[in-house]
């Protein structure tokens, strides 16, 4: 069921993934997160995708992404496509962490 909540979809569903790039390997992940970039672009249901660069040593990147509903998302996640566009970027990170949460409300900043 499709609801509005807030100005936003009830529906629509944010991903957010942190990877820690291994020592060194920072320009091999934004290689290979280029092709996932691109591809991701045009999947049914993506809506945006951003690619956060840790402002410290931390080797902590961040991508985040939303989605018109879970089931697009998981479509997508789930599809053999999925796992071969970013095997790549495994080669790049030793550690991973995914969240997944329904968005019910947003704030947007005011203009001035």
């Amino acid at each position: 069921m499709h609801t509005e909540q807030n100005g936003c979809s009830a529906d629509k569903l944010s991903v957010v993934y942190t990877v820690h790039v291994i020592e060194g390997g920072e320009q091999g992940f934004l290689d290979a997160y280029e092709h996932v970039r691109k591809s991701v672009a045009s999947v049914p249901g993506h809506i945006i995708d951003r690619l956060g660069e840790p402002i410290d040593d931390s080797r902590q990147w961040v991508i985040t992404s939303e989605w018109e509903t879970p089931d697009h998302f998981f479509a997508w996640q789930q599809g053999e496509e999925h796992r071969a566009l970013v095997a790549p970027l495994r080669a790049w990170v030793d550690q991973t962490q995914s969240l997944r949460y329904r968005v019910i409300k947003e704030t947007v900043g005011v203009k001035s």
